[in-house]
């Protein structure tokens, strides 16, 4: 048997078979290989396909949303184009020809142009809040007219501080707190003067007016006063009262029921002059609307503040139109008292009690009524002859 026999061929071949099987075995390999880098590859592509489409629509959501800015999180900014607004008021109010007349300025600010100037300068010179800044990006901030003009707004018409932003373009937070800085710069500054006690001045101009209406003597306030009504001389003013106060020497009342031409004229003047208080109280609120309607602010501090400086604006609005006559000017230069203390305490409590006992004096009530009325009968009867 020959093994021989197509031996080599036999061997080469099977060989050669061996060989292109391994062959075909690494080829299928890489084969297999490469297309795992494909489909790894197009994992990849699609992973980041998949998160540039979740960032696309996440930028797409934060665009199309509100953004909310400010040094304060959660608050709305708003372009108000304060800066026109500014020169808007200006224009009206405070030009040299101002679009609104004078009349128009003192209805709707409660006092003259002057007088507001006045106070403003005042203000912003004690308070820099009233000084117009520029903001972190260089804008100019609001003025100090816009600030007080949406404070007199506020007190003037007793509006709420969001009413003031449509013509002043100005928020209700800022309104708020500028109000408050006002009516406290306010205070400091003119409380010394239009809420002081009165002076002999004073005393003179408030003598010679209660004198002129038939009341000598009559002050409604409490420095002594010297004075002689039908021969009799008082060292004691007095206030003019209604029925439901004590019967004091410090104290004159109207007549409930009048009987006869003497009692109903002095009831009438009496009460004539007694409604001046409560007319000046009402002058007060119909000048401040904020001080007729309900408190706007828990702060009792801030409340006193308002009213406060409600009050000494009265008094400067007052000081600013009255008409002085030329008769109350002559008792203007008046001396001024001079009081002697007693040193010893019990000479100071002794003259206490005898000083107390004056003025609880019922008898010395009556008698400087009956006075009264007869000082005034005379006047009338001599002004109709």
């Amino acid at each position: 048997m020959n093994f021989n026999v197509g031996g080599p061929s036999h061997l080469q071949y099977s060989i050669s078979s061996s060989s292109s099987d391994s062959e075909n075995d690494d080829e299928v390999r890489f084969l297999n290989h490469l297309q795992g880098f494909d489909t790894q590859a197009e994992v990849i592509t699609r992973i980041c396909d998949n998160n540039n489409r979740l960032w696309a629509h996440y930028i797409a959501h934060q665009n199309n949303q509100v953004t909310h800015g400010g040094s304060i999180p959660g608050h709305i900014v708003i372009n108000r184009d304060r800066e026109n607004a500014d020169r808007n008021l200006f224009t009206d109010y405070f030009a040299e020809n101002p679009r609104y007349p004078d009349s128009m300025f003192r209805r709707r600010f409660r006092m003259g142009r002057s007088l507001f100037l006045r106070i403003f300068n005042a203000v912003a010179e004690h308070d820099n809040y009233f000084m117009q800044r520029r903001d972190g990006l260089g804008r100019l901030g609001l003025s100090g007219l816009q600030k007080m003009t949406a404070v007199f707004r506020m007190l003037a018409y007793g509006i709420a501080a969001d009413a003031t932003d449509e013509y002043i373009k100005i928020g209700e937070s800022i309104a708020i707190q500028s109000l408050k800085k006002f009516c406290r710069a306010v205070v400091e500054v003119f409380a010394e003067q239009y809420l002081r006690s009165p002076n002999a001045n004073d005393v003179a101009r408030l003598l010679h007016i209660g004198k002129r209406r038939g009341f000598p003597g009559m002050l409604g306030i409490a420095p002594p006063a010297h004075y002689v009504i039908q021969g009799k001389e008082y060292n004691m003013g007095y206030y003019l009262a209604d029925g439901i106060y004590p019967k004091w020497s410090t104290l004159v009342q109207s007549i409930h029921d009048p009987r006869g031409p003497k009692k109903k004229l002095f009831a009438m003047k009496q009460e004539g002059c007694r409604k001046d208080v409560e007319r000046a109280f009402g002058v007060l609120q119909s000048r401040f609307a904020i001080v007729a309607g309900p408190a706007r602010f828990w702060n009792k501090n801030v409340l006193h503040d308002i009213m406060t400086a409600c009050i000494i604006m009265h008094n400067m609005i007052i000081e600013d139109e009255r008409d002085v006559d030329a008769a109350i000017e002559d008792w203007m230069e008046a001396p001024t008292p001079e009081v002697e203390i007693a040193v010893d305490e019990n000479t100071r409590f002794q003259e206490f009690l005898a000083r107390h006992r004056q003025i609880k004096d019922r008898e010395a009530h009556i008698a400087l009524r009956n006075t009264l009325i007869d000082h005034l009968w005379e006047e009338y009867t001599n002004s109709e002859n």
